[in-house]
């Protein structure tokens, strides 16, 4: 399958307005409930049984506290996600085809295509879980509709790339609940050529909302921890995203050269089990 296209031809990413941002608390921390938002470093355990550490330095904003994403603890910072091009494959109707108006799009198993089209991604399972709070206030938004979307183990993104432009996996639709928490069971993402390994997603206000891509009122993209990215990259399928990954790097990157502390989701799980990956989202 051909690479697909490098997204800097798409158009670079919207810069982030507040420089404050690359003092957000990290993520790790945030869905872990430190109280405080002190910097502390987040445990996350690995496929191997060993420990690493995701950092997160002490927020500059004044938040409120609020159930986080695990529903055990608070949140101490919503700074607010840092807003990212949507890149060349979006599918929501800005740049072609328009999975969002398709009956179906709105499901946690983003696995398989829907419609007529009935192709499934193989991959290292990925749980993505999402938790919307408001950036003025912490609180959670419930009824919030997010849209993830990424490419499949070989790099190519469905309803665009080469051999899967007739597939719509790997997109969907999850509505926020009580709690701002939204899931989707899907599979760990290639790293194609010129890009870190990434999820895109959109954050719009309803589910009603998301037939017009002008409503989102968020969009934005998460970076994948590089020990999980080697982990996955190791086992079969996945070979051409070795290659690739030794050739990229964060500070590199057209989207995440300028700061990820907001937007590295917390890891948990193994190759064998698959993971779950959690990012706090204000908006």
């Amino acid at each position: 399958m051909t690479e697909p296209e490098p997204e800097a031809e798409a158009g670079r990413k919207t810069r982030r307005q507040v420089l404050g941002l690359l003092g957000g608390l990290g993520v790790a921390a945030v869905v872990a409930g430190c109280g405080g938002g002190t910097g502390t470093s987040q445990s996350v355990r690995r496929a191997s049984g060993s420990t690493t550490t995701t950092n997160g330095a002490s927020s500059t904003s004044s938040t409120t506290a609020t159930t986080d994403a695990t529903g055990t603890g608070t949140l101490s910072s919503c700074s607010k996600i840092p807003e990212e091009t949507e890149g060349p494959f979006p599918g929501d109707g800005s740049n072609g085809p328009n999975v969002l108006t398709q009956d179906g799009v709105v499901r946690s198993d983003i696995r398989s295509s829907i419609g007529s089209a009935s192709g499934v991604a193989k991959g290292v399972p990925l749980t993505i879980g999402v938790t919307v709070v408001d950036a003025s206030t912490c609180a959670a938004r419930a009824g919030a509709a997010v849209y993830v979307w990424h490419c499949d183990m070989d790099g190519g993104y469905s309803m665009y790339s080469q051999g899967v432009s007739n597939e719509n996996y790997l997109r969907g639709v999850q509505v926020t609940d009580a709690n701002g928490k939204a899931s989707f069971q899907s599979i760990f993402p290639a790293c194609y050529q010129g890009r870190w390994p990434h999820i895109h997603f959109e954050v719009f206000p309803s589910v009603a909302s998301t037939k017009r891509a002008s409503n989102k009122i968020a969009t934005s993209q998460m970076a994948l921890p590089k020990d999980v990215c080697n982990a996955v990259y190791a086992t079969s399928g996945y070979g051409q995203s070795v290659t690739n990954l030794s050739h990229v790097s964060l500070a590199s990157d057209m989207v995440f050269s300028d700061g990820v502390s907001l937007q590295v989701p917390a890891f948990t799980g193994n190759t064998n089990d698959g993971y779950f990956a959690q990012l706090v989202v204000a908006v």
